[in-house]
């Protein structure tokens, strides 16, 4: 009997399977609500939706929203003094309960420069509970379509690729997948996503 996976909420348990889940995801151009991308499961029925900062967004800012349409996650990149000063910038994101208020529950650290294919990008689940620097880490390159986000003892957590049919018909890879494991939470993956999509100059940028 197979080893039931270990839930790993970060966002939601609503959003951690007990097998593998392959998404799909599709950019929109900045002429439509503001560029971002919209996320698909096998059935082709929407399930995230992530706006970028095109049309009425705020720079630097990123909403990852539910199949309905609801914020899950408020992403910002940290501004100010502390970010002209620091070797990284980071981004913070938020969750929202019912009442307005603000929960952190993730922090990303930029590359020192998004040209270079070695620099790590490093994740840290918020609040902290153990004495890691770090708990995710991407290996590989974003903009390539060929990476994956590993947890800090080397499992991969999910795989971001192009399938070889669609590779050819869109070179542009505005429609790539993302395999996510069983128990891992997809609205934090695609909010991690989204990061790298912003960072990289993509679909989410202003």
């Amino acid at each position: 009997m197979a080893a039931k996976a270990s839930i790993m909420p970060v966002i939601s348990k609503l959003y951690c399977s007990s097998s593998q889940v392959v998404l799909v995801v599709r950019r929109r151009p900045h002429v439509v609500n503001g560029g971002g991308f919209v996320v698909t499961d096998c059935s082709q029925k929407v399930v995230f939706r992530v706006d970028g900062c095109g049309v009425l967004g705020t720079k630097g800012e990123l909403v990852l929203r539910d199949g309905n349409g609801d914020a899950l996650l408020l992403i910002r990149r940290k501004g100010g003094m502390v970010e002209a000063l620091s070797i990284h910038k980071k981004w913070k994101g938020y969750t929202c309960d019912y009442e307005g208020s603000q929960k952190l529950v993730f922090t990303l650290k930029e590359p020192r420069s998004c040209l270079a294919r070695t620099n790590a990008i490093r994740i840290s689940i918020e609040p902290k509970g153990s004495s890691k620097e770090w708990d995710f880490e991407i290996k590989g390159y974003f903009p390539d379509r060929n990476c994956s986000i590993i947890d800090s003892i080397g499992n991969i957590v999910a795989q971001i690729g192009v399938k070889k049919e669609v590779d050819e018909l869109m070179a542009s890879k505005d429609l790539y997948h993302v395999a996510v494991k069983p128990g891992i939470d997809q609205a934090f993956i695609l909010g991690v996503i989204a990061v790298l999509d912003y960072i990289y100059g993509e679909s989410t940028r202003c």
